[in-house]
């Protein structure tokens, strides 16, 4: 499940109705030679993968031809799972500046494809990400896949590129369920929290 090609690009989107929560969230942990790719349905409480794996181009061939080859595949993922929304890791700081510009070229490329099929996107820090999935924002990549393992009941851990496009795709998908369980008025609460915030300053 982990490492194979996307599937093959079907004709038409269908997606759920708006008037409930996303079922289906598909997660992107963009990369340029690696890029994890993790869909996850919620049925009630519970979260099950539909499909994982990585999206690869060779570091040989042309930049732009890379870009459209994961772009292409990208795109047959959405096309092929419907999701309700796509879900990219949003890279706040990198330490290696090739690197960060490779990750956001690939997540540029998530973000058009999803665009393009009309499906909304979610960006999520890995700190937001680690934080809902271990209870530490600053957790490490191993805790990060047993985790991934353990909630979605995993034979086998995922590969750290997977488990964290398979936790990104888990964190849309609780937060769904959390706003559809909100009242209509319950934007009082925002309200507050950011009343809360304005007084303690930045």
């Amino acid at each position: 499940m982990f490492d194979r090609p996307a599937p093959p690009h079907p004709s038409g989107v269908v997606r759920a109705p708006l008037d409930r929560p996303d079922r289906v969230a598909l997660g992107i942990d963009p990369g340029l030679s690696r890029c994890g790719y993790g869909v996850v349905r919620r049925a009630g409480p519970d979260l099950e993968v539909i499909d994982a794996g990585l999206l690869r181009t060779p570091p040989t061939d042309p930049l732009a031809g890379r870009l459209a080859q994961l772009a292409g595949e990208v795109e047959a993922l959405v096309a092929a799972h419907a999701p309700d929304a796509v879900v990219v890791e949003r890279v706040l700081f990198q330490h290696n500046a090739r690197t960060a510009m490779s990750v956001g070229q690939a997540s540029g490329v998530a973000l058009v494809a999803a665009a393009r099929a009309g499906v909304p996107v979610a960006q999520v820090s890995p700190n937001e990400v680690k934080l809902a999935v271990t209870g530490d924002g600053a957790a490490a990549k191993a805790q990060v896949q047993a985790m991934v393992s353990r909630l979605l009941h995993l034979a086998v851990p995922p590969p750290p590129d997977v488990a964290d496009a398979l936790a990104l795709a888990c964190c849309h998908l609780w937060s769904s369920g959390l706003r559809a369980l909100r009242p209509a008025s319950s934007g009082a609460l925002e309200r507050a929290i950011a009343a809360a915030v304005a007084r303690e300053g930045p």
